[in-house]
């Protein structure tokens, strides 16, 4: 997901616990579904080492390509900030937690209100929250970020995450009211996962620079790291504040452990795995199951210097795919979206470079309740019925879309030969059919496609699949660019196809608007990257992010899935059931257990601690209030 805000939901039930004020319902915490794990008072979430100590220096790698930055605003649209920095300088008024995907606590707030109308949310600013330059947090710096965040000088994705909610007034010193467009149980907490910084930050005589001319101010936040020694575009370290004000609050108690945490960026893939390999940096996740195989071993890992595991974890699959841009006509005929992925041979793939690592991806939510199935039931035939109209037949007629299949041994029996066969009859429906060397449509125009990759890494995928595309007749180049290249032209939309990996959500909801809503597909540099405008995906949408129950939700995005998967928006790659990381031993100690929920990185740098000290083993058992 390109959206940089973490996400929270948020149900008021009686069932909750929840005390009632007037018409206010308040808590410590909110849940979406369910019953909220924590009590009011926990000490501790059960996942972190409570007495884990404080010290050393933990030396990390980008999770993505990024091969440089250039400034050190996250919120805007151009240029490439700092990894990571979101999560090590912001605080946010609510924080969740990696057992429970649904439910957020307070952080800078120290209470939450919701109004029984569901109309707005109110949060009491928690009385020790500071910055980093000693100031109070106060509630004109909430609705000072709330506004610049929201106004057309910061990255598109944020007016859209926040588009449904009306403003925010400031009540009191530290109580703040955000008010919405229409009841919907999730915005409380949308806006509890707001990065809140200082109305000082870019603040030049008494006057406020525009947020896209703050490039080279360095943020004014109150989260558990400032920012330290830089090699500008190249390393960044981030140092722990020894003052950070909620370093003893139970939702940040045993966490950012580590004095100082620096990202070393290489512009080269296989650089970077030597110099892992060579001791200059301590952590890296592998997202390449031939990598993993065959290139993480060596002494080092004989010797049990560099450890190499596989973490188990209980997130929903990443949606990862080869993404068309349908802004482009050639791509707008679902027929040739459809004939150009039954090009595409999974199993051969599988099989012959992924060492059978790695599952399909079927559909939009992968490895969950989300997936649809089959032919709609009633449940989904109550959303869907009303859109009849917008839908194609086989919405209603058929068995939702799966990948192409090419073993024998499957229910379909297919070769490749037989979905090539399959694609080139729906080419030939579309108006492309093969004379002069090439397939042409009409007009004698030659159907070319471009693969966009920022590693390299994609080519031995893109090399059998450009061949089974040029047995089709059409033309296929695969370039490598640089990532800051790459993103440019993708917020731009200059691009046919490129590969793109979303992290899975367990209860997806507003960044979906952004992902696939009608409104962000012309808004430069919007998570929509397919550029999908569809009246029936727009109203499935309104029902998904209007949920008010975990049934509900499933239905909705049931529906969504299958109408997204009749488009034939995506090529479906593959994903894998954990997390493939490495780590130098001397650098690290880790509670024993792992939380359910959770991406390595994070864990490492909010969980792990130096083994310099010893420190108390943590206990099995959910914290109880005192």
């Amino acid at each position: 997901m390109r959206t940089p805000l973490a996400r929270f939901w948020t149900h008021c039930c009686l069932a909750l616990g929840l005390g009632v004020a007037g018409n206010v319902w308040a808590a410590h915490a909110y849940a979406q579904f369910g019953d909220i794990r924590y009590p009011a008072g926990f000490t501790h979430f059960a996942y972190v080492n409570p007495a884990a100590p404080k010290g050393g220096e933990v030396m990390l790698v980008p999770s993505t390509r990024q091969s440089n930055f250039d400034k050190y605003n996250p919120f805007t649209l151009k240029g490439s900030a700092p990894p990571s920095m979101l999560g090590m300088v912001f605080d946010t008024l609510l924080v969740g937690n990696m057992d429970e995907p649904t439910t957020a606590y307070g952080l800078l707030a120290s209470d939450i209100g919701v109004a029984s109308d569901r109309m707005s949310v109110t949060f009491q600013i928690h009385p020790q929250a500071r910055f980093h330059n000693g100031d109070p947090v106060l509630a004109s710096d909430v609705r000072h970020s709330f506004e610049r965040l929201t106004s057309k000088q910061a990255a598109p994705q944020y007016r859209t995450y926040f588009g449904e909610v009306k403003g925010a007034t400031v009540l009191a010193e530290r109580s703040i009211r955000f008010d919405f467009v229409r009841p919907n149980s999730e915005l409380p907490l949308i806006v509890g996962s707001l990065p809140v910084f200082s109305q000082k930050w870019g603040l030049e005589g008494g006057v406020h620079k525009p947020l896209d001319q703050m490039i080279m101010d360095i943020p004014i936040a109150s989260g558990p790291y400032r920012i330290g020694r830089v090699q500008f575009g190249k390393d960044i370290t981030y140092e722990r504040d020894p003052n950070y004000w909620a370093r003893d609050l139970n939702v940040r108690k045993g966490q950012f452990n580590f004095d100082r945490i620096t990202y070393k960026i290489y512009k080269d893939s296989t650089a970077q795995l030597e110099a892992f390999k060579a001791g200059e940096f301590d952590y890296m996740q592998s997202f390449i199951a031939r990598e993993w195989a065959r290139a993480f071993t060596g002494r080092a890992f004989d010797r049990g210097d560099l450890i190499k595991a596989e973490l188990v974890h209980g997130n929903a699959g990443d949606f990862q795919g080869f993404l068309f841009n349908t802004r482009r006509d050639k791509f707008q005929d679902v027929r040739v979206r459809q004939a150009i992925a039954l090009a595409m041979d999974f199993e051969w793939l599988n099989r012959q470079l992924f060492y059978n690592a790695y599952s399909r991806v079927r559909g939009y939510f992968v490895a969950s309740d989300f997936e649809a199935k089959g032919r709609p039931g009633p449940d989904e035939l109550a959303l869907l019925s009303p859109l009849r109209a917008k839908l194609p037949a086989a919405v209603f007629d058929q068995d939702v879309p799966q990948p192409p299949q090419t073993e024998l041994d499957t229910a379909s029996g297919h070769t490749l030969r037989d979905h090539l066969r399959q694609a080139r009859d729906l080419l030939k429906d579309a108006g492309w059919t093969y004379r002069d060397g090439a397939l042409r449509n009409d007009k004698g125009q030659a159907f070319s496609i471009e693969f966009l990759d920022s590693s390299g890494s994609m080519g031995r995928v893109v090399t059998p699949f450009a061949k089974n595309l040029e047995k089709l007749g059409i033309q296929v180049q695969y370039k490598v660019i640089d990532f800051a290249l790459l993103q440019k032209r993708m917020d731009v939309f200059d691009f046919d196809i490129v590969s793109n990996r979303t992290v899975g959500s367990e209860a997806p909801g507003t960044e979906l608007l952004e992902r696939y809503g009608s409104r962000s597909a012309d808004v430069e540099g919007s998570g929509n990257v397919i550029g999908l405008k569809d009246p029936a995906v727009d109203a499935l949408l309104d029902k998904v992010v209007s949920a008010t129950s975990r049934p509900e939700l499933v239905t909705s995005l049931r529906a969504l899935d299958r109408v997204l998967r009749h488009g034939h928006y995506v090529v479906p790659h593959w994903y894998g059931a954990v997390h493939r990381v490495s780590w130098r031993a001397k650098a690290f100690a880790r509670p024993a257990d792992l939380p359910r929920f959770y991406q390595p990185e994070k864990l490492v740098t909010t969980v792990w601690w130096s083994p310099d000290a010893s420190a108390t083993p943590i206990s099995k058992s959910a914290p109880k209030a005192p």
